[in-house]
């Protein structure tokens, strides 16, 4: 497997293969990691696939997850709290809100992680051309070196080299600068808070900290700088300070020590398509968006976390490949989601500044829990009900015991590089044991139940696990490796189950 791009979108994707024994390369034309702090928000739903990752431990121990917002309005202070104060864990939502962690510090996690598995990243190699065929891949690479592969993943960015090999129109619009942003020293502010201060008529200038971090995230949109083509000046540090001085006038506060120094312009586009037979597009080489709502690099991430295991499962020869197309058939209509809801936040900052000051929404779906692949015929629903959660839906977490009376949630459970067949009730042990015995490798099988019993491998003592997904019956709920719902049927189908594992990808 090659992997072009070692951001978040590619780092996770080789993490994917890598843990289950599939060889991976990972090459990027940039000759040093990014210092950026760029994308610094992770949605819950990131959370858990880095909890599945095994790394959320470390991303929580460099990140905020709660943490205050600090807003002034034409010098009048509107807001001083916490704006995901509210939300709670509960027991199928155990990581309600987001992280704010800086991006290098994401992706310096993720590359310690895939070096467990042997693998580094080869900085300072560029993709050159490559050709495919219907054995595989061959590309070349700056190095002089021609690197053959199974199949090729670009996550290679906005600008990506494999998108434009590939020839897919890149549908959307651009539009003029919209902000600038950069990391720098900040002398005179307390680091306990996001602060935000907008001046009607002059814009909006915002600066953010990070834990463990001695960079501070500058963020501007001063209305007043545009030109008649709608660009702003290049960034600057002499730039941003005055910018801070005309919009916040807070004395004291100095800038200094910018490590990185960039400007975003507006860009809303995608692809139609995220599969070219033996090439595969993901994270911003296939769709970017407004970095308004935080949803990009997150929706890259995820993108990742689809394809990773269904090519594992073709590259062991555990699925006919005919399962690849399943990745663009699921995470199209989500990209086209994400261009939307960003671009509509996009319109209400821009509002906001303009009008009444900004100020976050309270929800934008940004958390990503919700969004699923109810349509994708990966989706099979043979239980009876309008309600509760349905194939293709996010699988709640829970927790439970086993045996032994040990507390047991099934996040953990769902830790495996396969398939969790879960089986609510007694009347669901025959199937889960010919499951075990027909597909032992690409399964793991857990009888789920109220009360301790012999055949009982996990124990729902309080009933969540029933209660979040709708047990009312003895039932069967397969769980896919990336925690979605791939089929739900009463314990009576359970010949249903071996035929949908035995039919993946065909």
């Amino acid at each position: 497997m090659l992997v072009v791009g070692a951001g978040p979108t590619g780092l996770t994707l080789a993490i994917e293969l890598a843990s289950r024994d599939i060889a991976v390369r990972v090459i990027d034309r940039a000759p040093e990691y990014s210092v950026g702090s760029r994308g610094k928000g992770l949605a819950p739903r990131s959370h858990e696939v880095f909890h599945n990752l095994g790394i959320l431990d470390q991303i929580e121990e460099s990140g905020y997850r709660h943490f205050a917002t600090r807003r002034w309005v034409d010098g009048k202070l509107v807001g001083d709290g916490d704006p995901a104060a509210e939300p709670r864990p509960t027991p199928g939502v155990p990581y309600e809100t987001g992280i704010m962690i800086a991006q290098c510090r994401t992706e310096e996690i993720l590359r310690a992680k895939l070096a467990e598995y042997g693998v580094t990243v080869e900085l300072g190699t560029e993709l050159l051309d490559f050709t495919s065929s219907a054995t595989g891949v061959r590309a070349k690479v700056g190095t002089g070196e021609e690197i053959s592969a199974d199949y090729l993943v670009g996550c290679d960015g906005g600008r990506s080299a494999v998108r434009r090999s590939v020839e897919v129109s890149f549908v959307g619009e651009s539009g003029p600068t919209g902000m600038l942003i950069g990391d720098v020293r900040v002398e005179g502010l307390a680091p306990d808070a996001w602060y935000m201060w907008t001046v009607n008529g002059l814009g909006f200038v915002a600066l953010c900290p990070f834990r463990n971090w001695s960079q501070w995230q500058f963020q501007a949109t001063p209305i007043t700088d545009y030109d008649a083509e709608g660009e702003l000046p290049p960034p600057s540090l002499e730039y941003f300070q005055r910018i801070f001085d005309d919009i916040a006038g807070v004395p004291g506060v100095r800038l200094s020590e910018p490590t990185w120094l960039s400007t975003y312009r507006v860009n809303v586009r995608m692809v139609d398509r995220f599969r070219f037979d033996r090439v595969f597009l993901a994270g911003d080489a296939a769709h970017v968006h407004p970095p308004a709502g935080g949803l990009g690099m997150n929706t890259g991430i995820q993108d990742a976390h689809n394809l990773g295991w269904k090519l594992g499962l073709v590259l062991t020869g555990k699925a006919d490949p005919g399962l690849l197309d399943s990745y663009g058939e699921e995470r199209v209509p989500i990209a086209e989601w994400t261009l939307g809801a960003s671009s509509a936040e996009l319109r209400h900052i821009g509002d906001a500044i303009s009008k009444r000051g900004f100020h976050p929404r309270a929800k934008l779906q940004q958390d990503q829990l919700g969004l699923g692949y109810r349509w994708s015929s990966l989706a099979t629903d043979l239980l009876d009900r309008s309600t509760g959660v349905r194939a293709g839906d996010r699988a709640p977490d829970s927790p439970c015991q086993d045996t032994s009376g040990t507390p047991v949630r099934l996040f953990d459970v769902f830790r495996t590089r396969w398939f969790t067949l879960l089986g609510f009730g007694a009347g669901t042990r025959e199937t889960l044991d010919a499951v075990t015995a027909k597909h032992g490798d690409l399964v793991i099988s857990r009888l789920v139940d109220t009360s301790t019993g012999p055949e009982v491998d996990l124990v729902d003592v309080d009933g969540h696990a029933h209660r979040e997904y709708g047990v009312t019956e003895p039932s069967l709920m397969l769980i896919r490796p990336d925690g979605h719902l791939a089929l739900t049927a009463p314990a009576s189908r359970g010949k249903a189950v071996l035929a949908y594992l035995d039919g993946l990808g065909r």
